[in-house]
């Protein structure tokens, strides 16, 4: 590969790395706005949603799997857990970790909450063939597989 092609590529490279976040940030944003009806953020959503799907985890899991500042998903558990939307419990395995799990009145909101984002991927998804969906959807798999 020559300079050409090595710059190329940098930019290129450089430009999906600006895309990403830009995506990112404006996803965000139009979740924001669907969910101030629910008084919940694009960011307490994520957290919601994985417990919502999943058995409970611990704080420090989800600080792993969304690279989530650990002070500051402690400061949103808390909020989540003030609202009566989350709790926390602890193992029986052993009483020095937490588990987070949704409370019956979170369970209760989580498809609401559910259906909001889907109207918010479906809108910033509109013009997308089923095609291009698959393969976006394709190549964002292979990103994360990457990293």
């Amino acid at each position: 590969m020559n300079e050409t092609q090595i710059s190329n590529n940098n930019e290129r490279q450089s430009k999906v790395s600006f895309l990403l976040s830009r995506a990112r940030a404006k996803l965000n944003q139009a979740v924001d706005r669907e969910l101030i009806q629910f008084d919940i953020t694009a960011a307490q959503y994520v957290v919601f949603s994985r417990l919502g799907s999943h058995h409970p985890e611990s704080a420090a899991q989800l600080c792993k799997e969304f690279s989530y500042d650990p002070g500051a998903m402690t400061r949103m558990i808390d909020r989540l857990e003030k609202k009566m939307l989350l709790r926390r419990v602890r193992s029986p395995d052993d009483r020095r970790v937490l588990w987070l799990e949704l409370t019956d009145p979170g369970k209760t909101i989580l498809p609401a909450l559910q259906s909001c984002s889907s109207g918010v991927a479906a809108r910033l998804l509109r013009g997308f063939s089923q095609s291009d969906i698959e393969i976006f959807e394709n190549l964002l798999e292979r990103f994360l597989a990457n990293s």
